[in-house]
């Protein structure tokens, strides 16, 4: 990862078009190409990102930006789409690269591991004929939570939330996106789960064709009463 704390400007062309003023701001290249424009307050969530598959090139400054000051220019390029992001860097005040190595991955409290093998146990909660392929599907950007199939034999990338928000529904989108070229799996479409969905996470989801799933933990529970076994 490459950390950079840098005088600068930002502007997100594309979808949608976004400005960001000369501010002294965090920059972060994650080892996936993902570039992330962090400041100093307001959110845990960056201010500006592009997310993977992209690439960057760090560009020399036109004449009138060198006017204003600019010592460099990174150019992010989506793979995908016509989305780039300029950062015009006025000042470097720390740029560091550090190796964090293989991350092992988020370790779910008590109630979210347990929704986890719940629902992959009785996986037709989701629908009539799912059936399960395995729990904690591993990427290369880290595990899905449940991968399945849907009874027509489509792949279903399942994330599992105790609280449903924005960040989990972008956490799917990119497992989707990675998941969807491998010609093995493709089509594959998504699922988000939960406790209870936010407002806001449930209409980004929606917006992008990924369905939601309130579950209630507590019918889990009962559909799996060991005082009614008889072994």
């Amino acid at each position: 990862m490459r950390v950079v704390i840098a005088r600068c400007s930002v502007d997100y062309v594309g979808r949608l078009t976004a400005h960001l003023p000369l501010a002294t701001r965090l920059l972060m290249v994650k080892a996936d190409g993902s570039v992330l424009i962090h400041s100093d307050g307001g959110s845990y969530k960056p201010l500006n990102w592009m997310s993977p598959p992209c690439s960057m090139a760090q560009l020399e400054p036109t004449a009138d930006e060198a006017e204003e000051g600019v010592q460099s220019v990174w150019s992010v390029q989506h793979a995908k789409s016509e989305d780039r992001l300029h950062v015009r860097i006025h000042e470097v005040l720390h740029d560091s690269s550090h190796d964090l190595g293989i991350d092992p991955g988020l370790i779910k409290d008590g109630v979210e591991a347990q929704l986890q093998q719940l629902l992959a146990e009785h996986i037709t909660t989701l629908g009539e004929g799912y059936t399960l392929i395995r729990r904690e599907y591993m990427t290369a950007i880290g595990p899905v939570d449940i991968m399945c199939r849907d009874a027509d034999g489509a792949t279903v990338a399942v994330e599992l939330k105790r609280r449903g928000d924005i960040d989990g529904v972008e956490q799917l989108t990119r497992y989707l996106e990675l998941l969807n070229r491998d010609p093995h799996l493709a089509p594959v479409s998504g699922v988000f789960a939960a406790q209870l969905i936010k407002p806001q996470a449930r209409v980004l989801a929606e917006d992008r064709g990924i369905r939601c799933v309130t579950l209630d933990y507590e019918a889990l529970k009962g559909m799996d009463d060991t005082e009614a076994r008889l072994f």
